[in-house]
């Protein structure tokens, strides 16, 4: 295929990561050396911001190596996010229209969406499209989630960061908790909606002077109340201060979240259920139940984007992914999601290839059974073989007054609604 000199678009769409822009400046990077790219554009808010013609140059913003390097340590997403539903062509064709009416007054022939699930969907709708009306442009996704759910790839940008602060939150609170002389249940409630890959990571806090956490309680598996509570007297045995580690999204027997139980907290325009509570609830299962001293912790948001304590392993994986996906365009692939095969355990080695966007828009990659030991209340060493190289290796980041220094974001919080 004969490539069209023109110009990049890249955006970024749903939760944020400490290594999705990591991705956006391996693409910026990829972009700027392709002869046949004239100028990168940053979509402002992903989809929904281009629509409102809101757009940055990129081009002119990171040609200096500094502020490259400055992009690669900062949290969360430069570019902003957006969590918009693209209608199908049969729902909306005038939107589709506009946004190929847009892409032809600036040139666009090239486009990178860095994203989840959702967005991936996104990819797929706008490559479909392009292909109905025989418009030259490559589509291309990358992948970002910290839930590790994307089907296709062996992980997920994003995870390896996330997944080593939730294993570092939880060491640090086993020392804590570990300090007093006194007989207490911990339960700590990690993000992951129906696949369990992060609450999994907790099991990296496990050293050899303990074996904390001692549960943890993933969604692929039941959650039964009267288990749980049999093991934790089990435990209380022979153990003072017990720690437990779950989803937010444990479900019971029936499919019900545990944390959405007698909330009625919805769903989000994507129809996910919108989850409050699946530590608290278990925690009051062990009060009640028990009488003993209990607390829940909800990480929540702190471990989407906690640069501090990122991993070099994910944000050099995630800049390579997003310099790939650059070259993936020039040799005319589009309608593709990159991803990562793992081609070797020890040592750990990986490739980067792509897959049709269609055979992993819209699917969920869960925790496969045989990684949960039989009781379903802990993780096999398979598991935990997984995820260890995901997390290594430390991050520089440059401090100014005491704090990290990221690049400057006024271009977000700025602007009027």
């Amino acid at each position: 295929m004969t490539m069209q000199k023109g110009n990049c678009l890249v955006g970024q769409s749903g939760g944020p990561t400490a290594a999705i822009n990591a991705s956006l400046l391996g693409v910026i990077q990829g972009a700027l050396k392709d002869p046949m790219i004239e100028k990168i554009y940053g979509m402002v808010n992903g989809i929904e911001g281009f629509l409102k013609k809101n757009f940055l140059n990129l081009s002119d913003l990171f040609q200096e190596v500094e502020q490259q390097e400055l992009l690669k340590t900062t949290p969360a997403m430069y570019l902003g996010s957006c969590r918009y539903k693209l209608a199908s062509k049969q729902e909306n064709p005038g939107l589709y229209e506009e946004i190929f009416n847009q892409f032809k007054e600036m040139n666009i022939r090239y486009f990178f969406y860095i994203g989840g699930n959702d967005s991936m969907d996104t990819v797929w709708k706008l490559s479909q499209y392009a292909k109905e009306i025989s418009y030259p442009i490559q589509i291309i996704g990358v992948p970002k989630t910290i839930d590790n759910d994307l089907a296709g790839t062996d992980h997920t940008p994003g995870f390896g960061s996330a997944a080593k602060y939730v294993a570092t939150s939880l060491l640090e609170i086993i020392h804590d908790t570990y300090i007093y002389d006194i007989p207490s249940v911990t339960i700590v409630e990690i993000m992951g909606r129906n696949a369990g890959w992060l609450a999994a990571a907790s099991a990296l806090a496990k050293k050899g002077y303990h074996h904390s956490p001692d549960l943890i309680y993933l969604p692929e598996v039941p959650f039964n109340t009267y288990e749980f509570l049999k093991d934790i007297r089990e435990l209380q045995k022979v153990k003072k201060n017990i720690i437990v580690a779950v989803s937010e999204g444990i479900k019971d027997q029936h499919g019900q979240y545990i944390g959405a139980q007698n909330i009625g907290q919805g769903t989000d325009a994507f129809g996910h259920a919108q989850l409050r509570g699946a530590g608290k609830a278990v925690e009051y299962m062990v009060k009640n139940a028990l009488g003993c001293k209990v607390r829940s912790i909800e990480l929540s948001v702190l471990q989407r984007s906690a640069s501090h304590i990122a991993s070099a392993t994910d944000l050099d994986e995630a800049q390579w992914i997003g310099q790939e996906a650059v070259k993936a365009a020039e040799n005319g692939v589009t309608g593709h999601m990159m991803v990562f095969e793992r081609i070797s355990q020890e040592p750990y080695r990986l490739q980067v290839g792509s897959v049709p966007v269609e055979k992993v828009a819209n699917l969920e990659r869960v925790v496969p059974r045989e990684w949960i030991n039989e009781k379903g209340n802990n993780v096999t060493q398979e598991m935990i073989d997984y995820l260890q190289p995901l997390i290594l290796g430390e991050v520089s980041v440059p401090y100014c007054q005491g704090i990290p220094k990221y690049v400057d974001i006024s271009h977000l919080h700025s602007q009027k609604n």
